[in-house]
């Protein structure tokens, strides 16, 4: 077993979808917002992507959350059109890999180049971690039977502590 450490995590889940269903929902507008965020505006040179237009390397997005007023900006880093994304995120970098496993396909998202300072250790190592694994689970949710774990009718901001106590921010 490798050896936790601060500066990154990695997270895994099965999904019975295919490579292309699933890379659809993380590298489209569309699909993104399907299951994960309330917003998502990809640009490139200053046009902005259609909703069903995969995004490419050098990209940048604005991404917005339910239950969450902070807007996300960063740089796709890499896009293979298949099966690999990286993104800029959170002064971090995540990868979300798809691999076929059996009848299934394997999502693999990495979180790395964290910062090892202590509030990077509690806002994006612990906080992060904690809600990828959150949001893998509200994907298979989404995809496999078509139904989102997440809270969008309730304000769930009305504590600082939101963010760490509720499950399905």
């Amino acid at each position: 077993m490798e050896k936790l450490q601060w500066n990154s995590f990695t997270k895994k889940i099965y999904i019975h979808k295919s490579i292309e269903e699933l890379y659809d929902l993380w590298a489209t507008p569309k699909g993104i917002t399907s299951w994960f965020l309330k917003q998502a505006e990809y640009s490139t040179d200053g046009q902005v992507r259609k909703p069903s237009e995969h995004i490419q390397k050098g990209d940048t997005y604005t991404w917005q959350w339910h239950n969450w007023n902070e807007k996300e900006k960063g740089e796709v880093l890499e896009a293979n059109g298949n099966n690999y994304i990286e993104i800029s995120f959170s002064n971090s970098k995540v990868s979300v890999r798809l691999e076929k496993k059996n009848s299934a396909t394997i999502v693999i998202l990495s979180q790395f180049d964290i910062p090892v300072d202590d509030k990077s250790k509690l806002q994006i190592h612990y906080g992060c971690s904690n809600g990828w694994t959150f949001w893998l689970a509200n994907l298979k949710a989404f995809a496999e039977h078509g139904i989102l774990l997440n809270e969008t009718e309730i304000n769930l901001q009305e504590n600082e502590l939101s963010g760490y106590e509720f499950v399905n921010m």
